[in-house]
């Protein structure tokens, strides 16, 4: 009988990701920029209860998110197969001699 690798789940890492979007500096930036407001119908974004307007930020080139999310999988959460187990002080010495993270 055959056992299933173990596997974070895509939904889970691209929650992940888009909670770190949501806290970057870079949207915070963007909105900022704007004055948080629509460029294209320049309605104000607001919290004001029966009047709620929310600002979102677009990626005009698109996020890339299901590439990151692949490339995550092909280099981070990679087949247990494929990692290495080491104390701190082999990894620091192994990475230092592939000059890797």
């Amino acid at each position: 009988m055959s056992r299933k690798k173990p596997q974070t789940p895509r939904s889970r890492v691209r929650a992940s990701l888009r909670q770190l979007w949501l806290r970057s500096r870079e949207r915070a930036a963007a909105i900022k920029a704007e004055s948080n407001t629509c460029e294209e119908c320049n309605r104000k974004g607001s919290v004001a209860k029966g009047r709620e307007i929310k600002i979102e930020v677009h990626h005009r080139d698109g996020s890339g998110l299901d590439e990151i999310v692949d490339k995550v999988y092909e280099k981070l959460l990679c087949n247990p197969d494929r990692l290495q187990v080491l104390c701190k002080d082999c990894h620091k010495k192994i990475t230092a001699q592939e000059g890797k993270c």
